[in-house]
């Protein structure tokens, strides 16, 4: 093996100048180090100094990742710095970040050493101010309104009168119990609460859900079907009314078949889904009262209908009764209209009796003339002319009689049907065929072989009539 000269960096070698190869003197305290060792440092160093900190600035580029991480940028009119929120920060934020707004975050500084670069791990995300609540509750009310979420045209009547009365709120406020007590004084109805946390972290998903159920109910089932629902809570800052300002509550609220009151708050209180609820109530007991009458009212207003109702009766009839009077007086009396009818019944009556006796005379009269010719002699004489003509049209009909050929010898040749055939080609046409004569019927087929020759019949003697003389043939 060839020895290579030393050279620079090399120990026992004079001079570093011009030399290819690293090398470290003796006594040298500033060893060469990885990437990974020198990011690692650079990463203890970072979190060790900045193990806290406090960031404000505004949010840009924000982005959820399938895992449930968030990333974020913090940015100020100077610098960038890049932020996460590991899944478990970001399933506990109280609100939906976007970008554009200020916030102030809380975490500590660490580097990503893929990318040489620092970030910020964000354990806790707030507004910066009530004036970034204020502008994130703007923009996202914008929003939505682009969306036709809150036009007019899409709300809904509120029923005059619901049967049953949907409550979204918490079970033990104060709300409740004044919802229920305003309802029982003004129109007791069916009340279904369904409780729900109204502050807090989970209290938006809540709402909704409750919001959806009430709405997935159906009619006739087990649990009545509400006809309004009432969206409650007392009043607040607008951080802890801050749920009903959520996304997913406005839209479950917009979406809802159900007719919706809004009452979240006192007057001065506003919130998103006031204006996605079909009406909005200042407080959640005029909320009750929007939603029923007064039962004592109606109750009143019915009976004063009703006695109106019997007064406009009475003076109809009255009025009625008055024009009949009236029409009377210029109709003449009953005797007065029948005075006429009645003479002339009387003058009928009296000529009636005489007229049957005149007609009972004329009528003996012609009995008497007809009774002459009406002697024994002339009728047995029309009798006996009677007979010899009914005698003669018999013959007739006998000697006219389909059959009385056959009892001579002829046959009558028909297909089987029953349809007389009366030429050769309907006899071959019809193929089967049936040959009547006077004792019966003998079935045949046409064909063109010839038949044998066929005696003639003979002549029977003629036999005499009923009557004794011999019966003529129109033979």
């Amino acid at each position: 093996m060839d020895d290579f000269p030393p050279g620079p960096g090399i120990p026992g070698t004079t001079t570093n100048e011009g030399a290819l190869l690293a090398s470290e003197a003796p006594g040298d305290n500033a060893p060469a180090m990885s990437v990974s060792d020198l990011s690692l440092r650079l990463k203890r160093t970072v979190e060790d100094a900045f193990g806290f900190v406090r960031v404000r600035g505004e949010v840009s580029g924000w982005k959820r990742a399938a895992s449930g991480h968030c990333y974020l940028c913090l940015k100020d009119d100077k610098a960038v710095i890049d932020g996460v929120l590991w899944k478990a920060g970001a399933a506990a934020l109280p609100f939906r970040p976007e970008d554009g707004i200020e916030v102030i975050a809380t975490g500590k500084l660490t580097t990503y050493p893929g990318r040489s670069r620092y970030q910020i791990v964000i354990e806790r995300l707030e507004l910066a101010g009530q004036g970034a609540l204020m502008a994130l509750l703007d923009k996202r009310r914008r929003a939505l309104a682009a969306e036709g979420l809150f036009d007019a045209a899409r709300k809904k009547r509120l029923p005059f009168a619901p049967r049953v009365i949907g409550v979204v709120t918490s079970p033990t406020g104060a709300v409740i119990r004044d919802i229920l007590h305003r309802l029982e004084d003004r129109c007791p109805c069916h009340v279904i609460v369904w409780p729900v946390q109204v502050q807090g972290e989970t209290a938006a998903g809540q709402v909704a859900a409750a919001v959806r159920g009430f709405d997935a109910m159906r009619r006739g089932g087990p649990i009545p079907r509400p006809d309004l629902v009432i969206v409650a809570r007392g009043g607040g800052s607008i951080e802890d009314l801050w749920a009903f300002n959520e996304e997913e509550v406005v839209r479950a609220v917009a979406a809802c078949s159900i007719p919706i009151v809004s009452a979240v708050g006192h007057e001065t209180d506003t919130s998103l889904c006031d204006f996605a609820a079909d009406v909005r109530a200042p407080t959640p007991t005029a909320a009750a009262e929007m939603a029923v009458p007064v039962r004592a009212e109606l109750v009143a207003q019915l009976r004063e209908v009703g006695q109106r109702m019997g007064r406009c009766a009475m003076r109809a009839i009255e009025r009625a009764s008055e024009k009949l009077q009236v029409c009377l007086r210029h109709y003449p009396a009953r005797d007065q209209l029948l005075a006429p009818q009645q003479q002339r019944l009387d003058e009928m009556s009296e000529r009636l009796p005489r007229a049957l006796g005149a007609r009972l005379g004329h009528a003996r009269g012609d009995l008497g003339r007809a009774a002459g010719a009406l002697r024994p002699s002339l009728l047995v004489a029309a009798a006996r002319r009677g007979r010899e003509r009914l005698d003669a049209l018999w013959r007739v009909a006998q000697l006219a009689h389909p059959n009385r050929p056959l009892e001579r010898g002829y046959a009558r040749v028909e297909d089987r049907g029953g349809k007389t055939l009366i030429s050769s080609a309907a006899a071959r046409a019809a193929g089967r065929l049936r040959l009547v004569f006077a004792d019966g019927s003998v079935d045949a087929t046409a064909g063109d072989a010839p038949s044998p020759p066929t005696e003639r019949p003979r002549r029977e003697p003629r036999r005499p009539s009923a009557s004794g003389r011999e019966q003529p043939t129109l033979l």
